[in-house]
């Protein structure tokens, strides 16, 4: 029988045991101790059971083999089997760094919420595409600021890469909607803020967080994220905000640019010299950031995947009806 803990920690994973033997080593060598793990092996062709054996021994953890039924229903039977005071959502391809807890726990002395979330943040081992993806995904010159930069503790939607949520709040919503392939950590953030609860934002509670490891994913990625904005701004009425049309407008400008510049140059000077003056602010910050232009000239790339495949999915999620 599991002893009491305070969190638990429940991770969805499908197909990705070599992720999992890094996330389970950085949760081996956390600071703070009083938590167990859940992994929820969403009907994977190659599971993570082997890794399951190699620490469960080490740490409090536990292990559940699924028929595939997506993330949101896998995270939903972890928390069933789950006996912490607070649930913890961490995606696959995260690591944790060794106080993430202690910061947590300091935080939630402090004030009184029923969910949280964290910001990501890359690791000096990621390759220069995934240094790209993080800049992309968490820059002020992208969404990505909109996304983790705020400091504001009110009405923050944390995502399911680092999510705290009081057990009792899950259950009080039912968890995770049966949403198989976008939006389903935002949608529980709305289920929540809508009951009433209070959200925040824990600044130093980051992980590092891998992403995907190729444009083409990256870009499925997006375009699913796309679809899913559009999804949740019919679905809960208020919620939606102008810049959730910035990739769109975006991607159509881009596409009109290159499509048309060559028939209509003069018509589209403008347009030039503000995605040029856009792409070089992205270079020179990225350079700067990760002390490399390599990396400043692929965050470029990884920005324009990132706007085409998130405005292409809203648009894709406007005219579906």
């Amino acid at each position: 029988m599991s002893k009491s803990v305070k969190y638990s920690i429940v991770v969805a994973v499908y197909n990705r045991p070599e992720e999992m033997e890094e996330l389970l080593h950085s949760l081996n060598n956390q600071s703070f101790k009083n938590f167990e793990l859940i992994i929820v092996d969403d009907g994977s062709q190659i599971s993570s059971r082997e890794v399951y054996d190699s620490y469960k021994k080490k740490f409090q953890i536990s292990y559940y083999f699924t028929e595939n039924q997506g993330p949101a229903m896998a995270r939903n039977f972890g928390v069933n089997k789950a006996s912490g005071e607070w649930i913890i959502f961490f995606d696959s391809d995260c690591t944790i760094p060794r106080d993430y807890f202690l910061v947590v726990e300091k935080f939630l002395k402090e004030n009184k919420i029923d969910f949280f979330g964290g910001p990501d943040m890359m690791d000096k081992s990621f390759t220069y595409l995934q240094k790209s993806i993080n800049y992309s995904m968490t820059s002020l010159f992208t969404t990505g600021g909109i996304r983790g930069g705020k400091k504001s503790i009110d009405k923050f939607l944390p995502r399911s890469f680092n999510m705290g949520i009081k057990r009792n709040a899950f259950i009080s919503v039912d968890g995770f909607s049966n949403i198989r392939q976008y939006g389903e950590d935002l949608d529980l953030s709305y289920k929540l803020l809508f009951s009433n609860k209070k959200s925040a934002l824990i600044p130093d509670a980051k992980v590092y967080h891998k992403r995907r490891t190729n444009l083409f994913k990256f870009f499925s990625q997006m375009f699913r994220s796309g679809k899913g904005r559009r999804f949740l701004d019919e679905k809960y009425s208020g919620t939606f905000r102008i810049f959730h049309l910035f990739p769109s407008f975006f991607s159509l400008g881009l596409s009109f640019m290159i499509i048309f510049q060559f028939l209509i140059l003069d018509n589209f000077f403008i347009l030039n010299i503000i995605y040029s003056i856009y792409f070089l602010a992205i270079f020179l910050s990225s350079s700067l950031l990760n002390l490399n232009p390599i990396i400043g000239l692929l965050s470029i790339l990884t920005t324009i995947t990132q706007f085409l495949g998130y405005g292409s999915g809203y648009i894709y999620g406007l005219f579906r009806n």
